[in-house]
């Protein structure tokens, strides 16, 4: 499915929200490193997925998948090792930034020659953080001018670990992962303000269901004790919140939609999309692991999306299709994700009639009762897609969306679940 056409109409009904892609790759990983095995409920095998499981089976680790169901659900059997040995020297992460970043520092754990590779942007998205470490710890490493592939072979070791706390969590994580195998103690320093705090949370949570335990000094240090081991365990993937934020902002456009399997105590992050639509006016009521949106006149207002930067593709939507200004600000990050979020989406808005003016570190929206339609690109990002999508329930003629499968990335089943709540595609 290249190219995608969807008219315009009011999408109505109930959803049930996909598994969490963080927590599903967090889990995934978790139950890698544990002796035993884990059943990992609730997995869409979305291409991002499907690369840290491969990655996974390249460090010995055995993976079985049953009951896949009409929606793409299934569980996962995760056969795991305290002990990694490497069948396959060559990681191949597809367009996943979470595997790459996460991975990298489990080869330190091997001592043995690693090469990590990548497609689309992920190529060229910055690993300085890790760099750094490797220089300090004199661990060899190449690259291709600062670019994938990159090739990685030395011992990690305990110490101090110092990391910029404004480029991405996902080098925290990474480490956190593997810190606690070490024959030592270790620490990580933040050195700027942390940014993507709800990410950080996401994994010390994982760590602790798999009985690993870090101190975490507010978000400043994080303390790591040395020679810990992970537990196999039984774990249920819950919703996303990232793809829950498409179908709310749907019900404010359009008309009552229910958006299910959500956990209401979660520490994701974009769990922010429910107080920001309230914000804004949006007719909004939960229920248990259900949230209930009804089609609400919206204002605009200023968002500092420094901690759900994922979310920003559709709240740019809301802001276009809101009264008066929306003003995006905080989301310098988003240059370098899937796409150059921030351009990418006010680029698409404005051919639909939007009125998007890109920032340097966000977006000023101004809204309008409706956009007009036409043909877009998702710049091979599957949230610009999805908000693209959403945006044509408010626009006057259809909109054609090319490069339609990039959705595959993080939800494949996501055209399937439009048309189930009332979309006309073609």
């Amino acid at each position: 499915m290249k190219n995608i056409e969807i008219k315009p109409s009011p999408l109505k009904g109930e959803i049930n929200i996909p598994p969490s892609k963080s927590m599903s790759h967090r889990a995934i990983i978790c139950a890698s490193l544990s002796e035993g095995e884990s059943l990992i409920d609730n997995i869409i095998l979305s291409d991002d997925i499907i690369a840290t499981l491969e990655a996974m089976k390249s460090f010995g680790i055995e993976v079985k998948i049953s009951q896949v169901d009409e929606n793409g659900i299934c569980n996962l059997h995760i056969k795991g090792r305290e002990k990694l040995e490497l069948l396959n020297n060559e990681i191949d992460c597809k367009e996943s930034g979470s595997t790459l970043r996460f991975l990298i520092p489990m080869a330190g754990l091997l001592n043995k020659r690693v090469t990590y590779r990548g497609r689309g942007k992920l190529i060229e998205r910055p690993l300085d953080s890790y760099y750094e470490i490797f220089k300090e710890q004199g661990i060899y490493y190449e690259n291709d001018n600062d670019k994938l592939p990159l090739t990685i072979e030395g011992q990690l070791k305990p110490g101090t670990f110092k990391i910029k706390g404004n480029i991405s969590s996902q080098f925290i994580t990474g480490l956190l992962f593997v810190l606690p195998l070490l024959p030592g103690d270790s620490k990580i320093i933040i050195t700027t303000e942390l940014e993507s705090k709800g990410y950080v949370d996401l994994t010390l949570e994982m760590l602790k269901r798999f009985s690993i335990d870090v101190v975490n000094n507010n978000y400043q240090e994080f303390h790591i004790k040395g020679n810990q081991k992970y537990k196999a365990t039984n774990y249920k993937v819950e919703g996303d919140f990232s793809q829950a934020a498409f179908f709310i902002v749907a019900g404010v456009l359009g008309e009552e939609l229910k958006s299910s399997g959500l956990n209401m105590d979660s520490l994701q992050g974009d769990k922010a999309i429910l107080d920001i639509v309230k914000s804004m006016g949006a007719d909004i009521n939960i229920d248990h692991d259900l949230v209930i949106v009804k089609k609400s006149k919206t204002k605009g207002i200023t968002i500092d999306v420094s901690q759900c930067p994922d979310l920003v593709p559709i709240l740019a939507v809301l802001g276009s299709l809101s009264q008066g200004t929306t003003k995006i600000i905080n989301g310098e990050r988003l240059r370098i994700k899937e796409s150059d979020r921030l351009k990418a989406i006010s680029t698409e808005l404005n051919k639909l009639g939007a009125d998007v003016r890109e920032l340097e570190d966000g977006l000023e929206i101004k809204g309008k009762e409706n956009l007009q339609g036409g043909v877009v690109n998702s710049w091979n990002d599957h949230r610009i897609a999805m908000a693209l999508a959403i945006a044509s329930i408010k626009c006057k003629e259809p909109v054609i969306i090319e490069n339609s499968k990039a959705v595959e990335k993080s939800y494949p089943t996501f055209w399937e679940d439009l048309k189930r709540i009332g979309g006309i595609l073609k």
